[in-house]
């Protein structure tokens, strides 16, 4: 049961319609992509691949089967009809999903991408899903229940006193001016940043205690949704640079945090912030 007002939901039956996706659409064209099935979308960074496609089709088809009157906002789905994205907005269970992050790491043949997958309820982040499978590792999250990573428990725990932070965050070349000179501040001694990969992942990262803190610069929901409950669940922190929490909706002030803990996530909106 996933949540009081939808308790046909079964974390476990969501978790194999994500492997059956991956199985059945992903992982057959990892390193196997012919050029015609890459496609640019806004610029040579912003890439869709059959798979992604197929995948996200796979998912809506299987996801509202699950739970019969919900809506999916996937990535590729808001590219053909941005209005889409109002299903956040709206009453209905909304999956918000994307078929695979890190579009870039597996058109070059990189293990480092993964599935996302995330249930909402009137903004509120109810379960969510992490699928990297080229690693073999699936990490899920409900609301309240906490997060594991197959099947073991992930504590995001805190940095050791005085260390130096590591964090990812958005590639400066893709932000506005404002967004650049808020990211800078993390060019700091005591801090040390870099580029993100998949965003899944790096989110993966920091439940696991492996990565101090990422921020991010755009708040697409299939995104965040996913990485952003599984470091609450962890015991991790987010918040935006105007100091309140993200959004799923969007409308948020940003860049925005997540971090391991409260105080680590409240240092970096600090240092974004100019303060």
């Amino acid at each position: 049961m996933i949540d009081e007002a939808f308790p046909a939901v079964d974390p476990a039956t969501v978790e194999e319609a994500v492997r059956k996706a991956a199985a059945a659409e992903i992982v057959p064209r990892f390193r196997r992509l012919a050029a015609h099935e890459i496609v640019e979308k806004n610029g040579p960074h912003d890439l869709v691949t059959v798979a992604d496609r197929l995948a996200e089709e796979h998912l809506t088809a299987s996801l509202t089967a699950i739970l019969p009157g919900s809506v999916v906002v996937g990535e590729e789905a808001v590219h053909a009809d941005p209005a889409v994205y109002e299903a956040l907005r709206g009453d209905a269970p909304v999956w918000i999903v994307d078929p695979v992050d890190g579009t870039r790491q597996f058109v070059r043949g990189e293990a480092g991408f993964c599935t996302l997958v995330a249930l909402a309820h009137r903004g509120e982040l109810l379960a969510s899903w992490t699928y990297a499978p080229a690693l073999d590792e699936m990490a899920v999250a409900v609301r309240g229940r906490g997060a594991t990573l197959n099947g073991e428990p992930l504590h995001a725990g805190s940095p050791a006193p005085g260390a130096v932070l590591d964090v990812a965050m958005s590639h400066p070349d893709y932000t506005t001016p404002e967004q650049k000179r808020a990211l800078l501040g993390l060019v700091t001694e005591g801090v040390q940043a870099r580029p993100c990969g998949s965003a899944g992942l790096e989110y993966l990262a920091v439940a696991r205690g492996e990565l101090d803190a990422v921020a991010f610069s755009w708040e697409y929901a299939w995104d965040h949704a996913a990485g952003l409950l599984l470091v609450a669940e962890a015991g991790g922190a987010q918040i935006t640079i105007a100091g309140e929490p993200f959004r799923i909706a969007g409308g948020n002030a940003l860049p925005f945090t997540a971090a391991r803990d409260a105080a680590t996530a409240e240092r970096i909106r600090g240092l974004l912030a100019g303060e």
